[in-house]
Protein backbone atom coordinates (compact mmCIF):
# COMPACT_ATOMS: atom_id res chain seq x y z
CA UNK A 1 0.00 0.00 0.00
CA UNK A 2 2.95 2.22 0.67
CA UNK A 3 4.31 1.83 -2.43
CA UNK A 4 1.09 2.49 -4.58
CA UNK A 5 0.39 5.96 -1.91
CA UNK A 6 3.72 7.08 -4.07
CA UNK A 7 2.10 6.90 -7.08
CA UNK A 8 -1.22 8.65 -6.03
CA UNK A 9 -1.43 12.36 -5.80
CA UNK A 10 -4.34 14.28 -3.44
CA UNK A 11 -5.59 16.85 -5.15
CA UNK A 12 -8.15 18.62 -3.03
CA UNK A 13 -11.91 17.86 -4.08
CA UNK A 14 -12.58 21.67 -5.52
CA UNK A 15 -9.74 21.22 -8.12
CA UNK A 16 -11.40 22.13 -11.62
CA UNK A 17 -11.19 19.97 -14.47
CA UNK A 18 -11.05 21.21 -17.97
CA UNK A 19 -11.55 18.50 -21.56
CA UNK A 20 -11.73 20.39 -24.78
CA UNK A 21 -10.30 19.28 -28.08
CA UNK A 22 -9.34 21.57 -30.71
CA UNK A 23 -8.96 20.16 -34.83
CA UNK A 24 -7.39 22.32 -37.27
CA UNK A 25 -7.15 22.15 -40.96
CA UNK A 26 -5.07 24.20 -43.82
CA UNK A 27 -7.73 25.41 -46.60
CA UNK A 28 -6.96 24.84 -49.57
CA UNK A 29 -7.05 27.37 -52.26
CA UNK A 30 -9.30 24.45 -54.11
CA UNK A 31 -11.33 24.45 -50.81
CA UNK A 32 -12.20 28.46 -50.40
CA UNK A 33 -12.79 28.15 -54.32
CA UNK A 34 -16.27 26.24 -53.70
CA UNK A 35 -17.42 28.62 -52.38
CA UNK A 36 -18.97 32.28 -53.52
CA UNK A 37 -16.75 34.00 -50.68
CA UNK A 38 -14.63 34.04 -47.89
CA UNK A 39 -17.24 35.10 -45.43
CA UNK A 40 -19.84 32.04 -47.09
CA UNK A 41 -17.40 29.23 -46.57
CA UNK A 42 -17.29 29.70 -43.34
CA UNK A 43 -20.90 30.39 -42.29
CA UNK A 44 -21.70 26.92 -44.59
CA UNK A 45 -18.86 25.37 -42.85
CA UNK A 46 -20.10 26.22 -39.72
CA UNK A 47 -23.62 25.36 -39.97
CA UNK A 48 -22.52 21.78 -41.18
CA UNK A 49 -21.00 21.30 -37.90
CA UNK A 50 -23.21 22.70 -35.60
CA UNK A 51 -25.70 20.76 -36.72
CA UNK A 52 -23.69 17.90 -37.05
CA UNK A 53 -22.58 18.56 -33.23
CA UNK A 54 -26.36 18.46 -32.46
CA UNK A 55 -26.75 15.20 -33.24
CA UNK A 56 -23.51 13.46 -31.56
CA UNK A 57 -24.50 15.80 -28.50
CA UNK A 58 -21.65 17.96 -28.42
CA UNK A 59 -23.10 21.33 -26.99
CA UNK A 60 -19.97 23.84 -26.68
CA UNK A 61 -18.28 23.99 -30.10
CA UNK A 62 -16.53 27.16 -31.68
CA UNK A 63 -15.32 27.35 -35.33
CA UNK A 64 -11.91 29.54 -35.20
CA UNK A 65 -11.16 31.02 -38.45
CA UNK A 66 -8.97 34.37 -38.16
CA UNK A 67 -5.69 32.70 -36.80
CA UNK A 68 -6.16 33.38 -33.21
CA UNK A 69 -5.08 30.65 -30.81
CA UNK A 70 -7.53 29.37 -28.26
CA UNK A 71 -6.65 29.22 -24.68
CA UNK A 72 -9.17 27.84 -22.68
CA UNK A 73 -10.19 28.24 -19.06
CA UNK A 74 -12.75 27.88 -16.44
CA UNK A 75 -14.99 30.55 -14.86
CA UNK A 76 -18.43 31.10 -13.44
CA UNK A 77 -19.69 33.27 -16.54
CA UNK A 78 -19.23 32.42 -20.00
CA UNK A 79 -17.53 35.02 -22.18
CA UNK A 80 -14.40 35.02 -25.02
CA UNK A 81 -11.85 37.49 -24.78
CA UNK A 82 -9.77 38.32 -28.23
CA UNK A 83 -6.70 39.62 -28.21
CA UNK A 84 -3.89 40.27 -31.23
CA UNK A 85 -2.70 36.91 -31.34
CA UNK A 86 -5.26 35.23 -28.63
CA UNK A 87 -8.88 34.46 -28.37
CA UNK A 88 -9.70 33.28 -24.63
CA UNK A 89 -12.38 31.22 -23.72
CA UNK A 90 -13.53 31.11 -20.67
CA UNK A 91 -16.54 28.60 -19.50
CA UNK A 92 -18.11 26.52 -16.48
CA UNK A 93 -18.31 22.94 -18.12
CA UNK A 94 -21.72 22.19 -16.07
CA UNK A 95 -23.94 25.17 -17.54
CA UNK A 96 -22.65 26.79 -20.48
CA UNK A 97 -23.01 25.43 -24.11
CA UNK A 98 -23.40 27.41 -27.35
CA UNK A 99 -22.12 27.22 -31.35
CA UNK A 100 -20.26 30.05 -32.89
CA UNK A 101 -18.14 31.18 -35.35
CA UNK A 102 -15.05 33.51 -34.88
CA UNK A 103 -14.20 35.41 -37.99
CA UNK A 104 -13.04 38.49 -39.64
CA UNK A 105 -14.22 39.94 -42.89
CA UNK A 106 -11.88 39.04 -46.17
CA UNK A 107 -9.63 37.14 -43.79
CA UNK A 108 -8.60 33.99 -45.57
CA UNK A 109 -7.48 32.09 -42.76
CA UNK A 110 -3.94 29.86 -42.96
CA UNK A 111 -5.47 27.30 -40.26
CA UNK A 112 -9.30 26.82 -39.30
CA UNK A 113 -9.44 25.63 -36.17
CA UNK A 114 -12.67 23.58 -34.48
CA UNK A 115 -13.01 23.95 -30.84
CA UNK A 116 -14.85 21.55 -28.96
CA UNK A 117 -15.50 22.08 -25.22
CA UNK A 118 -16.65 19.44 -22.93
CA UNK A 119 -19.69 19.91 -21.06
CA UNK A 120 -21.13 18.35 -18.05
CA UNK A 121 -20.07 16.41 -15.10
CA UNK A 122 -17.60 14.35 -14.34
CA UNK A 123 -15.30 15.24 -17.22
CA UNK A 124 -12.12 13.17 -16.27
CA UNK A 125 -14.55 9.91 -15.90
CA UNK A 126 -16.10 10.95 -19.52
CA UNK A 127 -12.86 11.75 -21.31
CA UNK A 128 -12.82 8.77 -23.73
CA UNK A 129 -16.72 9.16 -24.57
CA UNK A 130 -16.29 13.10 -25.31
CA UNK A 131 -13.34 11.96 -27.50
CA UNK A 132 -15.16 9.41 -29.20
CA UNK A 133 -18.01 12.21 -29.87
CA UNK A 134 -16.18 14.90 -31.42
CA UNK A 135 -13.93 11.54 -33.49
CA UNK A 136 -17.43 11.17 -34.98
CA UNK A 137 -18.39 14.51 -35.60
CA UNK A 138 -14.77 15.07 -37.36
CA UNK A 139 -15.80 11.84 -39.65
CA UNK A 140 -19.15 12.85 -40.57
CA UNK A 141 -17.78 16.65 -41.34
CA UNK A 142 -14.56 15.11 -43.49
CA UNK A 143 -17.70 12.87 -45.78
CA UNK A 144 -19.24 15.97 -46.08
CA UNK A 145 -16.15 17.42 -47.69
CA UNK A 146 -14.76 14.41 -49.17
CA UNK A 147 -13.22 16.07 -52.69
CA UNK A 148 -11.45 18.45 -50.45
CA UNK A 149 -10.04 15.65 -48.65
CA UNK A 150 -9.76 17.52 -45.30
CA UNK A 151 -6.81 16.21 -43.09
CA UNK A 152 -7.08 17.01 -39.53
CA UNK A 153 -4.20 17.32 -36.84
CA UNK A 154 -6.22 16.32 -33.31
CA UNK A 155 -5.30 17.86 -30.31
CA UNK A 156 -6.96 16.57 -27.08
CA UNK A 157 -6.11 18.52 -23.88
CA UNK A 158 -7.00 17.99 -20.27
CA UNK A 159 -5.91 20.04 -17.50
CA UNK A 160 -6.81 19.81 -13.25
CA UNK A 161 -6.39 23.32 -11.37
CA UNK A 162 -5.66 23.69 -8.11
CA UNK A 163 -4.28 26.41 -5.43
CA UNK A 164 -1.36 24.71 -3.61
CA UNK A 165 -2.22 26.75 -0.78
CA UNK A 166 -6.22 25.17 -0.56
CA UNK A 167 -5.79 23.01 2.97
CA UNK A 168 -4.11 25.93 4.32
CA UNK A 169 -7.30 27.79 3.40
CA UNK A 170 -9.70 25.22 5.35
CA UNK A 171 -10.47 23.13 2.49
CA UNK A 172 -8.95 19.76 3.56
CA UNK A 173 -11.23 16.96 1.43
CA UNK A 174 -8.76 15.82 -1.23
CA UNK A 175 -8.87 12.71 -3.99
CA UNK A 176 -6.34 10.37 -4.93
CA UNK A 177 -5.12 10.21 -8.46
CA UNK A 178 -2.98 8.20 -10.60
CA UNK A 179 -3.08 10.66 -13.09
CA UNK A 180 -3.05 7.88 -15.91
CA UNK A 181 -1.46 8.28 -19.11
CA UNK A 182 -4.38 9.50 -22.04
CA UNK A 183 -3.12 6.86 -24.69
CA UNK A 184 -4.24 3.78 -22.47
CA UNK A 185 -7.04 5.41 -20.70
CA UNK A 186 -8.59 5.80 -23.82
CA UNK A 187 -7.77 2.31 -24.48
CA UNK A 188 -9.70 0.75 -22.12
CA UNK A 189 -12.84 2.72 -22.42
CA UNK A 190 -13.04 1.58 -26.42
CA UNK A 191 -11.58 5.02 -27.81
CA UNK A 192 -8.81 3.91 -30.28
CA UNK A 193 -6.63 6.64 -30.93
CA UNK A 194 -3.56 5.90 -33.75
CA UNK A 195 -0.47 4.32 -32.74
CA UNK A 196 1.24 7.39 -34.39
CA UNK A 197 0.68 10.17 -31.86
CA UNK A 198 2.39 12.01 -29.36
CA UNK A 199 1.56 12.86 -25.75
CA UNK A 200 2.98 14.98 -23.39
CA UNK A 201 2.14 15.65 -19.47
CA UNK A 202 3.34 18.42 -17.58
CA UNK A 203 2.93 21.17 -14.32
CA UNK A 204 2.53 24.49 -14.97
CA UNK A 205 2.33 27.56 -12.41
CA UNK A 206 2.59 31.05 -12.08
CA UNK A 207 3.86 34.00 -9.51
CA UNK A 208 2.48 37.37 -10.04
CA UNK A 209 5.63 40.12 -8.54
CA UNK A 210 3.84 41.45 -5.88
CA UNK A 211 4.80 44.35 -4.04
CA UNK A 212 6.05 41.74 -1.38
CA UNK A 213 8.36 40.37 -3.38
CA UNK A 214 10.06 43.99 -4.60
CA UNK A 215 10.55 44.69 -1.28
CA UNK A 216 11.80 41.78 -0.72
CA UNK A 217 14.44 41.88 -3.55
CA UNK A 218 14.81 45.50 -3.68
CA UNK A 219 18.56 45.27 -3.76
CA UNK A 220 18.27 42.62 -6.67
CA UNK A 221 16.64 45.45 -8.33
CA UNK A 222 17.35 48.58 -10.28
CA UNK A 223 15.47 50.37 -12.78
CA UNK A 224 16.20 48.87 -16.49
CA UNK A 225 18.46 46.34 -14.52
CA UNK A 226 16.45 43.41 -13.21
CA UNK A 227 19.10 40.53 -14.37
CA UNK A 228 20.22 40.00 -10.49
CA UNK A 229 16.65 39.17 -9.55
CA UNK A 230 15.56 36.76 -12.02
CA UNK A 231 18.75 34.68 -11.75
CA UNK A 232 17.89 34.46 -7.95
CA UNK A 233 14.38 33.10 -8.95
CA UNK A 234 15.79 30.89 -11.71
CA UNK A 235 18.71 29.44 -9.34
CA UNK A 236 15.73 28.42 -6.79
CA UNK A 237 13.64 26.79 -9.40
CA UNK A 238 16.08 25.00 -10.75
CA UNK A 239 17.97 24.03 -7.61
CA UNK A 240 15.11 22.54 -5.99
CA UNK A 241 14.12 21.13 -9.79
CA UNK A 242 17.31 19.35 -10.09
CA UNK A 243 17.04 17.51 -5.83
CA UNK A 244 13.74 16.38 -7.00
CA UNK A 245 14.94 14.87 -10.56
CA UNK A 246 12.80 17.00 -12.42
CA UNK A 247 15.00 17.40 -15.81
CA UNK A 248 12.71 19.07 -18.59
CA UNK A 249 11.72 22.85 -17.22
CA UNK A 250 10.64 26.20 -18.25
CA UNK A 251 11.28 29.94 -16.40
CA UNK A 252 9.27 32.48 -18.15
CA UNK A 253 9.58 35.90 -16.95
CA UNK A 254 9.64 38.04 -20.07
CA UNK A 255 5.69 39.25 -20.20
CA UNK A 256 5.29 36.35 -22.46
CA UNK A 257 2.58 33.03 -22.00
CA UNK A 258 4.65 29.51 -22.22
CA UNK A 259 2.98 27.13 -24.29
CA UNK A 260 3.90 23.60 -23.53
CA UNK A 261 5.02 21.56 -27.39
CA UNK A 262 6.75 18.48 -28.02
CA UNK A 263 9.78 18.69 -30.39
CA UNK A 264 8.28 16.03 -32.68
CA UNK A 265 5.89 18.49 -33.41
CA UNK A 266 6.57 21.74 -32.84
CA UNK A 267 10.12 24.26 -32.55
CA UNK A 268 10.32 26.43 -30.13
CA UNK A 269 9.00 29.98 -31.38
CA UNK A 270 7.68 33.09 -29.95
CA UNK A 271 5.47 36.00 -31.10
CA UNK A 272 4.46 39.35 -29.16
CA UNK A 273 2.25 37.39 -26.42
CA UNK A 274 3.00 34.11 -26.47
CA UNK A 275 6.60 31.72 -26.09
CA UNK A 276 6.53 27.92 -27.57
CA UNK A 277 8.32 25.97 -25.68
CA UNK A 278 9.36 22.69 -27.46
CA UNK A 279 10.41 19.69 -25.10
CA UNK A 280 12.09 16.55 -26.00
CA UNK A 281 10.57 14.11 -23.47
CA UNK A 282 13.69 11.38 -24.33
CA UNK A 283 16.37 13.44 -24.23
CA UNK A 284 18.34 11.75 -20.98
CA UNK A 285 19.92 14.89 -19.93
CA UNK A 286 16.84 16.70 -19.55
CA UNK A 287 16.03 20.51 -20.74
CA UNK A 288 16.19 23.67 -19.29
CA UNK A 289 14.03 26.66 -21.19
CA UNK A 290 14.86 29.97 -19.45
CA UNK A 291 13.72 33.36 -21.15
CA UNK A 292 13.59 36.76 -19.30
CA UNK A 293 14.35 40.17 -20.14
CA UNK A 294 16.26 41.85 -17.56
CA UNK A 295 15.66 45.42 -18.75
CA UNK A 296 12.06 44.58 -17.94
CA UNK A 297 10.16 43.88 -14.52
CA UNK A 298 7.21 41.93 -15.86
CA UNK A 299 4.26 41.49 -13.83
CA UNK A 300 4.14 37.43 -13.47
CA UNK A 301 7.00 34.55 -13.47
CA UNK A 302 5.58 31.73 -14.98
CA UNK A 303 7.27 28.25 -14.29
CA UNK A 304 6.59 25.07 -16.08
CA UNK A 305 7.81 21.26 -15.15
CA UNK A 306 7.31 18.76 -18.24
CA UNK A 307 6.92 14.93 -17.69
CA UNK A 308 9.99 13.64 -19.48
CA UNK A 309 10.05 9.70 -20.59
CA UNK A 310 11.21 8.26 -17.23
CA UNK A 311 8.47 9.85 -15.55
CA UNK A 312 5.87 7.89 -17.34
CA UNK A 313 4.70 5.08 -15.48
CA UNK A 314 1.92 2.07 -15.89
CA UNK A 315 0.47 3.09 -12.97
CA UNK A 316 0.29 6.87 -14.12
CA UNK A 317 2.00 10.29 -13.36
CA UNK A 318 1.32 10.50 -9.68
CA UNK A 319 5.31 10.46 -8.44
CA UNK A 320 5.86 12.96 -11.35
CA UNK A 321 3.33 15.23 -9.58
CA UNK A 322 4.41 14.82 -6.37
CA UNK A 323 7.90 15.83 -6.86
CA UNK A 324 6.12 18.33 -8.63
CA UNK A 325 4.16 19.57 -5.82
CA UNK A 326 6.76 19.00 -3.40
CA UNK A 327 8.89 21.76 -5.75
CA UNK A 328 6.74 24.12 -6.00
CA UNK A 329 5.94 24.44 -2.03
CA UNK A 330 9.64 24.51 -1.40
CA UNK A 331 9.71 27.17 -4.01
CA UNK A 332 6.81 29.64 -2.83
CA UNK A 333 8.48 29.18 0.47
CA UNK A 334 11.12 30.83 0.19
CA UNK A 335 8.99 33.99 -1.22
CA UNK A 336 6.99 36.64 0.55
CA UNK A 337 3.93 34.34 -0.04
CA UNK A 338 1.23 34.47 2.70
CA UNK A 339 -0.57 30.99 1.83
CA UNK A 340 -3.50 31.73 3.72
CA UNK A 341 -4.42 34.91 2.15
CA UNK A 342 -2.95 34.44 -1.73
CA UNK A 343 -3.30 31.38 -4.01
CA UNK A 344 -0.67 29.99 -6.25
CA UNK A 345 -2.84 27.97 -9.04
CA UNK A 346 -1.51 24.90 -9.90
CA UNK A 347 -2.21 23.15 -13.84
CA UNK A 348 -1.65 19.42 -14.33
CA UNK A 349 -2.25 18.87 -17.91
CA UNK A 350 -2.33 16.32 -20.49
CA UNK A 351 -2.13 16.09 -23.99
CA UNK A 352 -2.38 14.14 -27.08
CA UNK A 353 -2.29 14.70 -30.30
CA UNK A 354 -2.54 12.91 -33.95
CA UNK A 355 -3.01 13.60 -37.62
CA UNK A 356 -6.39 12.07 -38.89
Amino acid sequence: MASMNLHRVYIPTNARNNHYILAEFKPSDAFFDCFDDVESCYQRLARKLFAICDEHELFNVHVIANDKLPVVRYHDEAYSLQTDKQILFFYNPKYHEGHKIHYEADHKARKIRLLFLATGDELRANAASFHSKVKKALDDLKEQYEPEGLSYKVRDHQHLTYDIFAKVKGHRESYGYKLRSLYPRYQARNCSLPEQHSEMSYVSFSVPITRAIKTEYQSQMRPGDYAQFYRSIEDSFLTLCDQLQLTHVGFIADGRLPLVRSSQIDKSDANRELQKLSFDTSALDGQVRSIWAGEHLCDTMHFVVVASDKDKKDVGYGKFMNNAETMIRRLTGKLPINPEKQDVIVRFFQHISYQD
